[in-house]
């Protein structure tokens, strides 16, 4: 008689894994992605430089020039997602990770000692193409490494420290000059080669080579010499035997193509939102809504509530579920561009001359009274933009930016996860650079009121997608996961033929 049974189901005297490897592992890994939220950010607090009227002349830009320094980075974050599809699957997901350091240390090179445009747009254009690269090889590597009780607080590290890597940028933006700043961005990828050269592959891409003695040693060094690794090891190797080679006829069978569709409809609906646009843009963001504050301050306020959202996102990942953080992230993203399409609609008209007095009444104690409420209205108002910003990024950074990176490392199959993952990036920095680039232009000709708008929009079309397209995966395996699209029905794998 069959049996039904969790993939994984281990004794009670099982010892606990030890996590410390682990994190350095991932630790490793991810100061690609810190690498690649300080290098998407960067035209923030130097487009003002480069737009104003002390600029270098061989340096200084117009509007359409400023447009592509903003956007060129999604169309090399496109090349390094091709790039990326090749190198994962060919020389795996560590060494194509380490790889990305070459563009990105080329690029800040550039742009460091840029005399000429074309050596800003050119290090910029590489900066992207290394953050393409670490954007679809570090979710599948962590995710291939970690074990399943921690794959959702882990899953959300890239993401933080891409949010971590955006905040150093503001903070170091309010006391280094551009140059610096370039410079200062070589630190990180030359730490994560450093590193990554003592960390071990991937367990799952060295089974799927033959390469058993190695994933053995790999695994033991992840969960600790005391931990049984031959339940996982076994169920790793059965998930690595059941994937054939890919073929175009597979991608008709819904274990691939529903997961490989939710995937990118998910990294779509990602940029859609807008948040490249809003972080690449932000100190010209706020300029243009007149905030009180100085807008590399404001900048930097909102990059440190950013990166504290991504921090309860990880905490909750595997408490809250998935599905309920998405819900969330998407209702608060809606209100706040609802509210910033509002502000920006509505924005005050410069004040006339005021009306002659027909009254003979003194009313200068209640003008006073009146005067004062004004001021506090217009101080209250003027703060609006930045508190609906921060709590914009906020929802989006607590499920919408985590999540979509740890989905998609998730439910991707293994046979295709390396095609896939390239695929979903080049989606996902197609859209990117689209919308960076028509950002620009749909501000000068309509103002903020008609982005907004459209942000508005794509959020009620996220809490759509998450009610009807996306599985909650919290406390499954990546093999359990595979089996519920295999059967369309249940995340538990028959053991039946197994025990018979």
């Amino acid at each position: 008689m069959d049996e039904e049974t969790p993939l994984l189901k281990r004794p009670s005297s099982q010892p606990k894994i030890k996590k410390l490897n682990l994190f350095l592992a991932v630790f490793s890994a991810v100061l690609g992605n810190f690498n690649a939220g300080y290098s998407l950010v960067y035209p923030s607090p130097v487009l003002p430089v480069f737009k104003g009227p002390d600029a270098d002349p061989q340096l200084k830009m117009d509007t359409e020039q400023a447009a592509w320094f903003g956007s060129i980075y999604s169309l090399g974050s496109v090349a390094g997602g091709l790039g990326a599809v090749v190198f994962t699957d060919k020389f795996g997901r560590k060494l194509t990770i380490m790889l990305s350091a070459l563009p990105s240390t080329i690029g800040y090179m550039l742009m460091g000692g840029a005399v000429r445009l074309w050596m800003l747009q050119v290090g910029r254009f590489l900066t992207g193409v290394a953050g393409g690269m670490t954007a679809a090889a570090i979710p599948v590597y962590i995710a291939e490494i970690s074990h399943k009780s921690l794959r959702g607080a882990l899953g959300a590290c890239p993401q933080m420290t891409a949010v971590f890597g955006a905040l150093a940028l503001y903070a170091l933006g309010l006391v280094l000059e551009w140059r610096w700043l370039a410079i200062a961005g070589e630190v990180p990828a030359v730490l994560m080669v450093v590193l990554l050269a003592f960390m071990p592959s991937s367990p799952r891409r060295l089974l799927s080579n033959g390469e058993r003695d190695k994933a053995e040693k790999a695994l033991h060094w992840l969960r600790g010499s005391q931990y049984d690794i031959e339940a996982e090891l076994r169920d790793i190797q059965d998930s690595v035997n059941a994937q054939p080679k890919l073929t175009l006829s597979q991608l008709t069978t819904p274990n691939y193509y529903r997961p490989i569709l939710i995937s990118v409809g998910m990294r779509f609906l990602q940029q859609m939102t807008g948040i490249t646009p809003i972080l690449i843009f932000l100190e010209p963001i706020f300029e243009k809504s007149k905030v009180p504050l100085t807008a590399k301050y404001d900048a930097a306020i909102v990059g440190l509530f950013r990166l504290c959202s991504v921090a309860v996102a990880a905490g909750l990942m595997d408490k809250a579920g998935r599905k309920a953080l998405l819900y969330t992230s998407s209702m608060l993203m809606f209100v706040a561009s609802l509210t910033l399409t509002m502000i920006s609609h509505t924005t005050p008209c410069p004040p006339g001359p005021a009306p002659p007095n027909l009254t003979a009444v003194d009313y200068s104690p209640h003008e006073e009274l009146g005067s004062t409420l004004h001021t506090v209205s217009v101080t209250a108002a003027s703060i609006a933009p930045v508190v609906c910003t921060i709590l914009f990024i906020f929802g989006y950074a607590m499920g919408w930016g985590p999540i979509t990176w740890l989905m998609m490392s998730e439910v991707l199959p293994l046979g295709a996860r390396g095609v896939a993952s390239g695929v979903c990036v080049i989606v996902s920095w197609l859209t990117a650079f689209w919308l960076t680039f028509a950002f620009t232009h749909l501000v000068d000709s309509y103002g903020l009121y008609a982005p907004y708008l459209m942000f508005t929009v794509v959020c009620v079309l996220c809490l759509l997608f998450n009610a009807v397209c996306i599985p909650e995966t919290r406390n499954r395996s990546l093999e359990e996961i595979e089996n519920y699209f295999r059967t369309g029905r249940t995340f538990t794998i028959n053991r039946g033929s197994e025990e018979a």
